[in-house]
């Protein structure tokens, strides 16, 4: 996770180009948004509006890419027409889709809303489009709103949706507090405000789902391990993540869930209880399921 705090000029000026360069190396975009009030810490704007500061984000991000787009489209246009008539077929193919994608953004359409092929992301995989990376849209609430939060994550839901973007609803005061607190009175006075998991798991969660990837397990003599892998994995491609000869010599994979696993406390048990499944190549990986993967190369 970075950090990016002030990046929005207050005096309409827009983001800075250093700032905007930091953020299309990301994976993902977490836009934490003010929704609590409180008169000691002024809001540029005057007021505490959530939804207009999402807005004006997504404004301003769109302007970001639209204007890299417009840069691309002069540099393509000049190619294409110096170029050979036999070498001008990528270049144009190439302007055109910019134009397409010029135009929809001109309507408000997100690139992560568009209908892109995937020869086409190849053509645009070195633009680092922000509005094309998932977004994750965190409200940052009062602490008196933490029995409405539902109620305000329903809102911002129904407010702000489409393809890889998520919203959610936390109340960072109470996190920081939280954080001041032994591992057990933090968990029991979560348990008197009804909140079910910490606001750090919660915020791994989220930047999982909205990355589209879930977590596999490995664990051998020396080591157990997670992996961020992209949800829908085969058992050969997840294989791959921790190691390519894995991938390559795969043979099949001893698989169970984690909370199976830690109720037998090792995988000599989970085998001995006939816990462990054997799986294929085309098996599908779940989240959170350990493999035992065996190859051979």
């Amino acid at each position: 996770y970075l950090d990016f705090p002030g990046g929005f000029s207050v005096r309409g000026e827009g983001p800075a180009g250093a700032y905007l360069a930091a953020l299309s190396q990301c994976d993902a975009l977490v836009h934490i948004v003010r929704a609590f009030r409180d008169e000691s810490v002024a809001h540029p704007e005057g007021t505490v509006e959530a939804h207009r500061d999402v807005a004006s984000v997504n404004l301003e991000l769109a302007f970001a890419d639209m204007a890299m787009l417009q840069r691309r489209d002069k540099r393509l246009e000049i190619e294409v027409r110096s170029a050979r008539a036999g070498e001008r077929e990528a270049g144009e193919r190439e302007l055109a889709l910019v134009r397409r994608l010029r135009e929809a953004l001109d309507g408000e359409t997100p690139l992560r809303e568009q209908t892109i092929s995937p020869d086409e992301r190849r053509l645009i995989s070195g633009y680092q489009l922000l509005t094309d990376k998932p977004l994750l849209i965190l409200a940052n609430i009062d602490e008196a709103d933490i029995a409405r939060e539902d109620e305000i994550e329903s809102e911002f839901a129904e407010r702000w949706t489409g393809p890889g973007l998520a919203t959610a609803a936390l109340c960072g005061k109470l996190e920081q507090e939280l954080t001041e607190l032994s591992d057990d009175e933090a968990v029991e006075f979560r348990r008197e405000l009804s909140l079910s998991e910490g606001g750090l798991e919660r915020m791994l969660s989220l930047s999982q789902r909205v990355l589209g990837l879930i977590a596999m397990y490995t664990v051998n003599e020396a080591e157990g391990r997670a992996w961020a892998i992209p949800a829908g994995s085969t058992a050969q491609e997840a294989a791959g993540k921790v190691h390519t000869d894995m991938e390559r010599g795969f043979i099949r994979a001893e698989v169970i869930g984690w909370r199976e696993l830690a109720e037998c406390g090792s995988l000599a048990e989970a085998r001995k209880r006939g816990l462990l499944r054997t799986e294929g190549k085309q098996y599908v990986v779940q989240d959170g399921e350990l493999m035992h993967i065996l190859f051979n190369v």
